[in-house]
């Protein structure tokens, strides 16, 4: 494979450059010298952006797009081997890699951090993040999401240190280089790709394997046999827990009137002294920002630049994120589409203020809804007001077996009740009807359901 090398420079070509990633590795290139170019679709706020910067785009995608000065190639899942720019790169023999370049990326820094877990890597990421940057470690930072102090999802630093989600779907996350893992937590989940839980554990199994023997492993001591992850490694290993006895763990945990939580931290067992305040709800972010310490204290970053980077941190784009208001009823979007981030959710919201729960729910995939159906349903019976969108397909085509309307009957074998309704509109209208001032309206979900609360805000 072609290694990336930041101290070398030469001609890299984007295919789909106007990608939220894409476009951040494109940037991190550019700053670091190397002539960029690309192609896309069409015109947007981004690769208008990129061209201001002196990036050189194409619109539309041609055989003679791929001149001979490239030196390497990297394209997005979308782009398929009947793409014409595609067949000409393998035609002239460029190098070519997937968005996942991100692996090479990680090659060129010293300390190379990647977040793992079915659940809480953007959060995390950005917690830690937050913390590096408190302690002026100039970090290069790459998140699954937006994040409000840097702008975007990628910063791009001048140190040895670089930040990274690392994600197990369709096992991208063994092709990095890390130096550094968190795995926060394994569950049952993408299993359009993966067969089964001892699948996924396997898979995060090796990914531990890309650790070197002077890397360290911090993970959840809560995940059901994690010995079983991290047998035969030979780097450091650190675990961190809220239910057992761990090296990180919390004591005397509340949350304040806005549902932030508070807790006093324990090494080993023992009280530390340090009491550590959160800007997030839930307990969920509790066990997230345990990880995010130990990883922080790893590298010698004092307590007090590590309360500073948490306290800063009020959350990232699409969780739990408060979008405004409408007839006196908060609306929060939250992007939990799995049953253990739903429970998560729903138990956090209970600590937030309001007089009634609205959640408006909006399953992601066929495949993970019929996977996990009796599961969603217990998850999402500890709503106190239930509405179901139709499924979000994303990149699946309806099997024509399951449908909300399959999930809503299994919600009721559990004697709650739940309402459902195909049609935006007729959402948004019955909201408007039965939401009061004082309620708490959560558009929940990976797909386009955060629109339904915009509108109403509108």
């Amino acid at each position: 494979m072609y290694q990336i090398d930041l101290k070398n420079p030469c001609t890299a070509y984007f295919m789909g450059i106007g990608g939220i990633s894409m476009s951040g590795f494109a940037r991190l290139l550019h700053e670091n010298g190397f002539t960029v170019k690309g192609s896309d679709s069409q015109k947007s706020k981004i690769t208008e952006q990129l061209v201001s910067l002196g990036i050189d785009i194409i619109y539309g995608q041609t055989a003679e797009n791929i001149t001979d000065d490239i030196d390497f190639i990297v394209y997005t899942a979308a782009i398929h081997p009947d793409n014409p720019e595609f067949a000409a790169a393998v035609k002239k023999g460029i190098p070519m890699m997937e968005r996942v370049m991100v692996g090479q990326i990680m090659k060129n820094y010293k300390n190379a951090i990647g977040i793992s877990g079915t659940h809480g890597k953007t959060t995390t990421t950005s917690m830690l993040s937050h913390i590096f940057l408190a302690a002026g470690k100039d970090p290069t930072i790459s998140v699954g999401g937006i994040l409000d102090a840097i702008k975007g999802n990628i910063r791009i630093g001048h140190s040895e240190n670089f930040i990274t989600e690392a994600c197990e779907y369709t096992n991208s996350f063994l092709k990095f280089f890390p130096t550094a893992e968190i795995i926060l937590n394994i569950d049952a989940d993408h299993l359009d790709f993966f067969k089964d839980i001892e699948d996924i554990r396997h898979s995060f199994q090796e990914y531990t394997k890309l650790l070197p023997d002077d890397g360290v492993l911090i993970i959840n001591k809560e995940i059901p046999d994690y010995e079983e992850i991290t047998d035969g490694l030979s780097c450091r290993i650190i675990t961190f827990s809220l239910e057992q006895e761990a090296e990180y763990g919390a004591a005397n945990i509340i949350f304040d009137e806005n549902g932030y939580g508070s807790f006093e931290l324990l090494h080993n067992g023992k009280p530390t002294g340090d009491t550590i305040r959160l800007n997030v709800i839930g307990k969920h972010n509790i066990a997230n920002a345990l990880s995010a310490i130990a990883t922080a204290q790893y590298y010698g970053i004092p307590m007090e630049q590590i309360q500073k980077g948490l306290s800063a941190f009020a959350g990232t784009k699409r969780r739990f994120e408060r979008k405004g208001s409408f007839q006196g009823v908060t609306v929060v979007d939250d992007y939990a589409h799995h049953p253990t981030e739903i429970k998560a959710t729903l138990q956090a919201a209970e600590k937030y203020p309001h007089k009634h729960l609205w959640c408006v729910f909006q399953p992601h995939t066929y495949s993970r809804t019929r996977a996990l159906l009796k599961e969603f349903a217990e998850a999402l019976s500890y709503a106190e007001n239930l509405i179901l969108t139709d499924i979000y397909a994303a990149r699946e085509a309806d099997p024509g077996d399951i449908s909300s309307k399959t999930l809503q009957e299994e919600i009721r074998k559990n004697g709650k009740d739940v309402y459902y309704f195909s049609d935006f509109e007729e959402i948004k209208n019955f909201l408007r009807k039965k939401c009061f001032n004082g309620d708490l309206l959560i558009t929940m979900g990976a797909g386009n359901v955060v629109n339904i609360g915009e509108d109403l805000i509108k």
